[in-house]
């Protein structure tokens, strides 16, 4: 599992190999990924946009930004989390995903950003 909690909030990921939609004779490799979000703060938070940044072993990068998470801007009271899943589609068999979630604090309206903890996206039989 990956974390990263910034400004009050934790960020947890999971990732898992999808071998049943993957084709490595045609370089494609499926993961899903999930992710925990939990307001560790004493304010309630809505998660507005999301930036990624997906690595691949080859050094190519993408860039996904847009409003919330799956279609879904979710509002977290204090100590309330939200999970989600979602996946991710490489070339290569080894990957990784990084980025950052824009929060609104919603009594005052501030934003500000949660990093979104740095992870990698490996075919198991290449760890052994």
């Amino acid at each position: 599992m990956f974390v990263e909690v910034t400004n009050g909030v934790k960020i947890s990921v999971e990732t898992a190999f999808q071998p049943f939609y993957s084709d490595a004779s045609k370089s494609e490799y499926v993961f899903s990924y999930t992710v925990t979000i939990e307001n560790l703060s004493d304010f309630t938070l809505q998660l507005k946009r999301r930036h990624w940044y997906i690595y691949e072993a080859t050094g190519g990068i993408d860039e996904v930004e847009g409003e919330g998470v799956i279609g879904l801007q979710p509002i977290l009271e204090p100590g309330q989390k939200h999970v989600y899943t979602s996946g991710c589609n490489l070339h290569t068999p080894i990957g990784k995903m990084e980025g950052v979630y824009q929060m609104e604090r919603t009594m005052d309206g501030r934003f500000f950003d949660v990093k979104i903890p740095s992870f990698t996206m490996v075919v198991p039989h290449l760890l052994n």
